[in-house]
């Protein structure tokens, strides 16, 4: 979005949940405030009344909207997270939500990569036979050569794509709609089943909203081929997770998931004890990357608005719209 100057949002004071943040905006700029608040006790050294913009626990969840809902003025959310499924809910139409896009998308893609190496090389199959005692030679599929539908071109499905193509896969892409980019052809999502037809590997990587929940249907699983993977590293509830599990448990689709619907996935659930199943615990962003990267983009955020410039990364505009 562009620069605003003639309609200026005022923001004065911003609260962040850790110290570590707090300290990484210092020196702040004239006329700025930053304080303490975890949403969970009291800001500390300002009024809700003063209060402009809320920098949101690493763990977003509507258990905030109490705690929001008692900061009356309120110009601007700001998110830690790359996706911003529910927090529209937990604040009125005029505040703006920014996003972190950008920060998680090196270490997300990485946990792409990875899970699909593990799964694609059998990795949690020699983890078991190491632990049993047993050595046993086995020819996986691996990456090299295989056919891959990315779902989700933004900046994510960006790192995803170009760390997949030293493999020499063949590399489909599939976004809300069918265009052509720096990249080259992106299909529509109405073509998603007769492209899961031909796909030996689906990667998900779009954001959860309503139009993309349950976008990976039972239709769409049930038209991959016999023994395709499935990776998510979205939101879980992007992919219909009975229907999943039922492909998964009855041996004919693979899954190696980083998210899942619900969260966390109960003890007892039978993808857990599933073959052809790899479950991480929402790992995604959350590498030694983060830190470094957050704090960059909150002290920019910061700069911007002392210049009465837009934030980065609105995906709600409140204030600033039109």
């Amino acid at each position: 979005m562009a620069d605003i100057e003639s309609r200026k949002v005022p923001v004065h004071t911003l609260t962040v949940p850790t110290p570590e943040l707090l300290e990484a905006l210092q020196p702040l700029p004239e006329g700025m405030n930053a304080v303490l608040w975890d949403l969970a006790g009291e800001p500390v050294g300002a009024a809700y009344e003063a209060i402009d913009a809320v920098v949101l626990p690493y763990a977003n969840g509507a258990d905030h909207a109490d705690a929001l809902a008692r900061v009356p003025n309120l110009v601007l959310l700001q998110a830690q997270s790359t996706g911003y499924d529910g927090l529209p809910e937990l604040v009125g139409r005029q505040t703006a939500i920014a996003t972190a896009a950008g920060v998680h998308a090196a270490a997300t893609a990485e946990m792409a990569l990875t899970l699909i190496l593990a799964a694609q090389r059998g990795i949690d199959q020699a983890l078991s036979a190491q632990h049993e005692g047993r050595w046993e030679a086995v020819r996986y599929p691996g990456l090299a050569d295989r056919r891959v539908l990315l779902v989700g071109v933004g900046g994510i499905g960006r790192e995803i794509a170009a760390r997949l193509r030293p493999f020499d896969v063949e590399l489909t892409r599939v976004g809300s709609t069918a265009r052509t980019d720096d990249d080259g052809a992106v299909h529509g999502t109405g073509e998603l089943a007769g492209l899961a037809a031909g796909a030996e590997i689906l990667v998900v990587i779009t954001p959860l909203n309503e139009q993309t929940r349950h976008l990976i249907d039972a239709r769409v699983l049930s038209a991959l081929p016999d023994g395709a993977l499935v990776v998510n590293v979205a939101r879980g509830a992007v992919v219909d997770s009975e229907a999943l599990t039922r492909e998964v448990v009855s041996g004919r689709l693979r899954a190696a998931l980083d998210v899942f619907d619900p969260e966390p996935l109960p003890a007892e659930h039978p993808l857990r004890q599933a073959p052809g199943a790899i479950i991480t615990p929402h790992w995604g962003g959350n590498t030694a990357a983060f830190e470094p990267r957050i704090k960059a983009l909150l002290r920019e955020q910061v700069l911007r608005l002392a210049a009465g410039k837009e934030p980065l990364n609105l995906v709600r505009s409140g204030q600033w719209g039109g």
